[in-house]
This record gives C-alpha cells, sequence and structure tokens, in this order.
C-alpha cells in the first residue's frame, strides 16, 4: 500500500495553517517546516496533526527538499500553507499513487484574488508538479520560484488544488514587493542585466500579455487588477534588479 507524505513551508501563517493542515489530514505524515513564526503557526500546525520542524530560511526550493529528506512514505506532496486540497482531489490523489502510472503527477491550481477566482489572464489552469515518488523527486534551488522535480515520467491530474493566494489588498502590495525582491535575486544569479528601459518594456508587456493575450479581460475588474499587478511586480523586478547590481559594481 503506497503512503504519502506531504509537505508545508511556513512562517507566520496562522491565519492558514490549521486549515491548509486539515485539508491534508489523509496523508500518512504532514512535516511543517517552520522557519521561525512569532503568530503561533507552530502551535496551531500541532494541534491540526502536523509533525513541525523549526528551521532557518534557506529559499524556498533547499526548504523543500529538506522536507522531502526527512519524509518516511513512498510519495510526497508539496503544499503551501495558502493552499487547500479538496475532497475530490485528495480521491485523486490516493488513486494516483495507488496506480502508480506515473513517477510525478502535475496539479491544476485555481487561485482568488482578494476573494475572486481567476480563470484566465495566465492563471488558470496553472498546472505545477506537486506529487512525486520520494525516491525520484527533488526541487530546483531559485531563491522565490523553486519548483518541484522529478527523475521519471510525468502525468496530468484533473481535480483543482485551491489557492488562496492574495486575500486582499494589503497581502497584495506586501507580496508585489517580497516577490520583486526575489525575482530580482533570482534573475541575477541566471546573469540577467536589470536597466530603467528594461523595467518599462517587460512592464508594459505583463500588462498587455496578461489583459489581452491571456484574456484577463475576460474576468473583468480583477481581471484588470491582476494585469496591473503582473506590470507593477515585473516593473519593480527589473528596476531591484538594476539597483542591486549597480550598488555590487559600486562596491
Amino acid at each position: 500500500m503506497a503512503t504519502l507524505t506531504i509537505i508545508i513551508a511556513a512562517k507566520n501563517e496562522a491565519r492558514n495553517i490549521s486549515d491548509c493542515v486539515q485539508s491534508a489530514s489523509f496523508a500518512d505524515e504532514i512535516i511543517v517546516l517552520d522557519s521561525g513564526s512569532t503568530d503561533g503557526t507552530q502551535q496551531l500546525a500541532e494541534a491540526a496533526g502536523a509533525q513541525v520542524v523549526s528551521t532557518d530560511w534557506p529559499g524556498y526550493g533547499p526548504q523543500q527538499s529538506r522536507g522531502i529528506g526527512l519524509a518516511k512514505s513512498d510519495w510526497v506532496l508539496s503544499l503551501d500553507a495558502d493552499e487547500r486540497i479538496t475532497p475530490a482531489l485528495k480521491t485523486e490523489v490516493l488513486n494516483a499513487i495507488h496506480s502508480n502510472r506515473a513517477d510525478g503527477y502535475r496539479l491544476p491550481r485555481l487561485s482568488s484574488l482578494c476573494g475572486t477566482f481567476i480563470h484566465h489572464g495566465g492563471w488558470r489552469p496553472d498546472y505545477t508538479l506537486r506529487l512525486v515518488k520520494r525516491e525520484k523527486a527533488g526541487f530546483t534551488h531559485h531563491f522565490l520560484h523553486a519548483h518541484m522535480t522529478v527523475d521519471g515520467t510525468k502525468a496530468d491530474l484533473n481535480e483543482s488544488l485551491i489557492h488562496y493566494s492574495y486575500r486582499d489588498l494589503d497581502d497584495v502590495l506586501e507580496k508585489l514587493n517580497r516577490y520583486a525582491s526575489g525575482n530580482a535575486k533570482d534573475l541575477d544569479s541566471k546573469g540577467v542585466k536589470g536597466s530603467f528601459s528594461k523595467a518599462i518594456s517587460h512592464g508594459l508587456w505583463a500588462f498587455v500579455r496578461t489583459y489581452v493575450v491571456r484574456a484577463g479581460f475576460l474576468d473583468g475588474r480583477y481581471g484588470f487588477i491582476l494585469a496591473v499587478y503582473n506590470a507593477e511586480s515585473t516593473y519593480y523586478k527589473y528596476l531591484k534588479l538594476m539597483a542591486l547590481q549597480e550598488a555590487r559594481d559600486k562596491s
């Protein structure tokens, strides 16, 4: 009988962690990697049934790799604190690990923006590899947008992972700054050069791609809000990249 470990990386996720862990309660093992929470996340996770491991924060990819190393099950599923596994997805996940038809599975995500689920603009179906045989699982080491890897075959599941990605406008603004900084670091590590002209041109294209090319306009005002957000986050990403490189050149 195949077994499953669900891995959750968290810090100060008190408003999310209980519901997240409860949605994962069907797993044989739930590991929460907590990197210094001060809002009771650890206690809430333990009360919900998770094993909590206190760690530093080496970046998302390395943190998830730690979780894979700690897991004892045949399969691992990577879950974020703001994500939920629905009963229908639970059934499909269990069927997938018992069927053994692939070494890893991509899950479609349904994400929300300020309480509204987005179906266009590049956010849907947003397939992401999350369920992999433990011995064949890995993670890239990007600082921000690291992703799971599999040394073997892949297949897609049909039921969606629910993603409460941006709870409100304060959350949007906080993540805009944090993600722009993290993306700038990842671009810098790849040798990409930042500039003011790149910030403007890439920012404008991000709006057009989200709102027009990927039909974000079909999501109404929230599609427009998402397009503006993508434009701003892209704009600031390249500005931060420029500032990071200029500061290094002066040192």
